[in-house]
């Protein structure tokens, strides 16, 4: 079996799953057809359709785009089988059903940002850095009936940097994404569609603690002033550039608005029992009391304002010692 006998239909919605499908294209594997989320509404009235950063790339490339909008729609999954697809490859996408991942005679496997079992869950990459983690990775799995808990295939690991955000770490575990996909379909295609794959079980150190990695919601994003200067930096850290940390900012005057924070560095100043979320400008830098140490804002931005570096922003708000961050 060549790639070019293989027939490979490729899942995904946003830019991180188009490393992979790039790659397997460029590459020249034979990509029959690409499955993706519906158009989605957009602008002030919600009147224009935006297609998924997947389409554009699959349209720009003359291949077949399916958008169903359930998985288990009998004319899509008719449309599905037309295709006589061998393997199906997932990225960034949606909970599939058994008549959908069980369709190919050789499975479907998933590029996940993580090194599983830890990490299960939408949002890999933003708990990582979130709980502090020193390295994270990719792995490719068979998927099954539970999310993100089929046979290990392959992993490659990823080192998160101290000063590595989502950005960093998204742009490094896209690439590393697509070359591990390409390894995994060469490994499915070099044993004609068989390939040795690790029950997850069989990772989890006895007593072992598994890290989830639930979707982020808005109330996810509030910054806990009453943590470490570690804990909220790598906060900070796993939440920028987007969707961003936020907290209330409550001045003297009364009025709170929301400021999210986008970065931050960390100090050796004691916080000496001020109380956590304390503002004050020192040396010239904006700081905030958490509950061990002073942590310098570098970049925010405050309700209905730009992002501004903290210098901007002390220039326009010289009322600082006199505000609060809620939270």
């Amino acid at each position: 079996m060549t790639k070019d006998d293989l027939r490979i239909i490729f899942m995904g919605t946003p830019e991180f799953a188009v490393g992979t499908l790039g790659a397997l294209v460029e590459n020249g594997y034979n990509v029959v057809a690409v499955v993706t989320q519906p158009d989605k509404p957009v602008g002030r009235h919600q009147d224009t359709l935006q297609p998924s950063a997947v389409k554009q790339y699959a349209m720009a490339k003359g291949i077949p785009v399916l958008q169903p909008v359930k998985m288990k729609d009998p004319q899509f999954v008719e449309t599905l089988k037309s295709y006589d697809a061998d393997l199906q490859v997932v990225v960034a996408f949606r909970m599939l059903p058994e008549v959908v991942w069980g369709m190919p005679r050789f499975g479907t496997f998933n590029v996940h940002a993580a090194l599983l079992p830890q990490y299960r869950g939408a949002a890999p990459i933003n708990w990582a850095i979130i709980n502090g983690e020193k390295r994270t990775g990719v792995t490719t799995f068979f998927l099954d009936h539970d999310i993100d808990t089929g046979r290990i295939i392959m992993q490659e690991p990823f080192d998160i940097k101290d000063e590595y955000n989502v950005e960093d770490v998204y742009d490094g575990l896209m690439k590393l994404g697509a070359d591990i996909a390409l390894k995994t379909v060469d490994k499915i295609i070099e044993g004609g569609g068989k390939v040795d794959s690790l029950p997850q079980d069989a990772m989890i150190p006895v007593g072992g603690e598994l890290r989830p990695a639930p979707k982020i919601f808005k109330e996810t994003c509030r910054i806990k002033w009453d943590g470490t200067a570690a804990d909220v930096h790598n906060f900070v850290r796993g939440l920028s550039p987007y969707p961003g940390a936020w907290t209330d900012m409550a001045p003297a005057d009364g009025k709170t608005s929301v400021l999210k924070v986008f970065k931050t560095t960390l100090t050796t100043i004691p916080c000496n029992g001020k109380a956590a979320g304390t503002m004050m400008v020192y040396d010239g830098k904006l700081l905030a009391a958490t509950h061990d140490r002073w942590l310098q804002l570098d970049n925010i931005q405050l309700s209905g304002k730009k992002r501004m570096d903290a210098a901007a922003f002390l220039n326009g708000f010289r009322d600082i010692e006199n505000c609060r961050l809620g939270g």
